[in-house]
């Protein structure tokens, strides 16, 4: 079973897609591990209720990216993380992790890449009043929601959305795709 880490910075939507599809026995690996940059992120407590180790830092106690970052893959490699999934973790990954993980550190992004990368990404398609927008599920490279791209699906943006109700359109397909993405991920280097 495959071990793995998810970074997180909010409330943790895709933290709870991802624990409930391991509840319902759809995504066979452990959480091993919770990586929060904000000490009152609402995630933390869903880890702590489900008896997930968590490592919780502020970036401005290090001297640098580097540093944070070796302490974090210090803590991967005691845990024997395999794999590391983004979900709402809004800090760019340095090569202090991209290295040892390289092609098994996952994003989830809402929209259709390359449009609409970096912050208030339902925002800024909102905003320019496209109409369509979506979710991408990419591999991490050292750039800014640029890697490789794994799977994407599109929203259609109605007349009638607000940015909540697009916001709420978009996290139903990321709560059902990126389970299934990692899934395939996790089974796909089993077969190799």
């Amino acid at each position: 079973m495959k071990r793995i880490a998810i970074f997180a910075s909010g409330t943790g939507s895709n933290f709870d897609a991802i624990i409930q599809a391991v509840d319902e026995g759809k995504l066979d690996c452990e959480i091993e591990l919770l990586v929060c940059d904000r000490s009152n992120a609402p995630v933390i407590e869903k880890a702590q209720a489900k008896n997930i180790d968590t490592f919780i830092f502020r970036a401005k106690n290090y001297s640098d990216k580097a540093a944070y970052e070796q302490e974090i893959l210090n803590i991967c490699r005691e845990k024997e993380i395999e794999w590391i999934f983004l979900a709402g973790y809004m800090r760019l990954i340095g090569p202090t992790l991209l290295k040892p993980f390289e092609s098994r550190i996952v994003n989830i992004h809402p929209s259709l890449l390359p449009a609409f990368p970096g912050k208030d990404a339902i925002g800024q398609a909102f905003d320019k009043q496209v109409k369509i927008t979506g979710v991408t599920i990419h591999f991490v490279d050292n750039g800014m929601d640029t890697g490789p791209i794994i799977e994407q699906e599109a929203v259609r943006i109605e007349a009638a959305d607000t940015k909540a109700t697009l916001q709420k359109k978009i996290q139903a397909i990321e709560h059902r795709l990126y389970p299934s993405v990692i899934h395939s991920l996790l089974v796909e280097e089993e077969v190799k």
